[in-house]
């Protein structure tokens, strides 16, 4: 296959540009995103607080809330623990539900978590609000879905809400305005024995 020309490759370019501007000015709506990370593979959480980190650079304030990671230290409390203006970063969870083993304490963290997820939503002055591991809790019935889409559906034009964690809902999903589902092709965990590791995993 012969090798392209700078000439023919910046024609491609400039006519790629072109396609892009074109469609690019046919959107024209601002507003608020109902985002759900979910899927066996790795990347949920830390594509959302990519977007958190995306959010501060631009000034606006955010709302975390962890419903299963409370219960260990993470690299991410430590960086928006730094910006307390403007990130409220609440881990509220105690663990994995195979840790507790306690259904009903569980049901009363998810609670916990969640009253403080509504907050924010209600909160004016949130631009974003994270619901971290929120579809674990779901999937196991911890709350309520009508009430957790009643919120979210409920919430102000321009706030953003990312929901993540494995077995997203189907009415969550439905209702979504961008939903990414995280495949699995290899993990260390599973391949190499290789455990979770700070700056990684946590």
């Amino acid at each position: 296959m012969a090798e392209r020309t700078e000439e023919q490759h910046a024609e491609k370019m400039k006519k790629r540009q072109a396609a892009h501007e074109k469609i690019g000015a046919t959107k024209t709506v601002d507003k608020g995103l109902l985002i759900v990370n979910t899927g066996k593979g790795k990347g949920k959480t830390t594509a959302a607080l990519g977007m958190v980190v995306r959010a501060i650079g631009h000034g606006k304030k955010v709302g975390v809330v962890q419903f299963v990671k409370g219960a260990m230290t993470t690299g991410e409390k430590a960086v928006f623990d730094a910006f307390p203006n403007q990130v409220e970063f609440k881990p509220m969870g105690e663990g994995f539900t195979w840790d507790t083993q306690d259904r009903a304490r569980d049901i009363a963290v998810a609670r916990e978590a969640w009253d403080e997820v509504k907050r924010m939503i209600a909160d004016p002055s949130y631009d974003m609000v994270l619901a971290d591991e929120l579809n674990i809790v779901l999937r196991y019935d911890y709350l309520p879905l009508d009430e957790v889409l009643e919120a979210v559906t409920a919430r102000a034009p321009m706030k953003h809400v990312i929901v993540t964690g494995r077995n997203a809902p189907e009415g969550l999903v439905e209702i979504a305005d961008l939903v990414t589902e995280m495949t699995l092709v290899k993990h260390p965990f599973r391949e190499q024995n290789v455990r979770a590791q700070a700056g990684i995993e946590f």
